[in-house]
């Protein structure tokens, strides 16, 4: 199994004819991901080719697309400034899972959608300002390098992209049964928590890594949780360690309060749970190695 992302997945672009988003069809159809479809108003009925001579229809609106082809999946690639009215399509056209690439987003437009998604009780949304996820040898939805990892017993969930790959890419040769990343942005879609779950359910993942930073309570909040639901191994770790006391990461979301949202602050409520934390990802890496040889 995976979590949210399977081989069966039915995925659609929304952007796909814009430079950013063909790009990464590009990417994600090398991957083996089961790309049925593309969304871009006006474009209704054209077609774009792929290397490897793969043809992607293009339609007009979300719900055209998920009517013609059964997309379950939707990866938004579209300007900040159009990301609201884009995710209101996926969410009223009921695609299962809506992935939001774009960064930028204003908060008023993510809060907005964010809540019109949970009302929906149709839509997971994952991000915005995330790098999407994967279920390597499976499908992969938005920009994760698809080759620097394999299939293994390992989840992750991470607030930054460039760690999420730079974990991957440790524990390549143990492997990852998903990788989520969930954007650091103010407002996002699934959190740390809903991942946990997740991973929690799924047979095949046996240990979790999860990656965070200063600022926030989101990672205190994954802490209380693990501690009441989580039975498997979970590693942290938490970046910003050395930065100056006040001082906030690139992004948005990492705003750092009072003694809540500092590093040693999540330190020490995730080891309170039980989690054991590296200092550096290399040092994470090697935690998780030694979990894992004990399974």
């Amino acid at each position: 199994m995976a979590i949210f992302l399977t081989e069966a997945s039915r995925v659609i672009v929304q952007g796909m004819t814009g430079s950013e988003g063909r790009k990464h069809t590009q990417r994600m159809l090398a991957s083996g991901t089961n790309i049925v479809g593309g969304v871009t108003p006006g474009k209704g009925g054209q077609t774009v080719e792929f290397d490897g001579g793969t043809t992607v229809p293009v339609f007009g609106s979300v719900a055209e697309a998920a009517d013609a082809t059964g997309a379950d999946v939707t990866v938004i690639f579209v300007p900040a400034r159009f990301t609201k009215g884009a995710v209101y399509e996926a969410v009223e056209a009921k695609v299962p899972l809506a992935i939001v690439i774009t960064e930028g987003v204003p908060v008023h437009d993510t809060a907005d959608f964010y809540q019109l998604a949970a009302n929906s009780g149709t839509t997971r949304l994952i991000g915005p300002n995330c790098p999407g996820l994967i279920s390597p040898g499976r499908s992969n939805a938005g920009i994760i390098p698809a080759d620097i990892t394999t299939a293994g017993p390992i989840g992750l969930v991470s607030k930054s992209g460039t760690l999420t790959y730079q974990m991957m890419y440790e524990l390549r040769d143990i492997g990852f049964s998903s990788a989520v990343g969930i954007g650091g942005d103010p407002v996002i879609g699934t959190t740390h928590i809903d991942a946990l779950a997740a991973f929690e359910a799924d047979p095949e993942t046996k240990a979790v890594v999860m990656i965070g930073e200063i600022g926030g309570d989101a990672e205190e909040r994954a802490a209380a949780y693990i501690r009441e639901h989580v039975t498997k191994p979970v590693v942290g770790y938490v970046a910003g360690f050395t930065a100056p006391e006040g001082k906030t990461m690139g992004h948005a979301g990492a705003i750092v309060s009072g003694s809540s949202g500092t590093a040693q602050a999540k330190q020490e409520a995730l080891e309170a749970a039980g989690v054991k934390v590296g200092k550096t990802p290399s040092e994470t890496a090697r935690l998780m190695r030694e979990i894992v040889a004990g399974l």
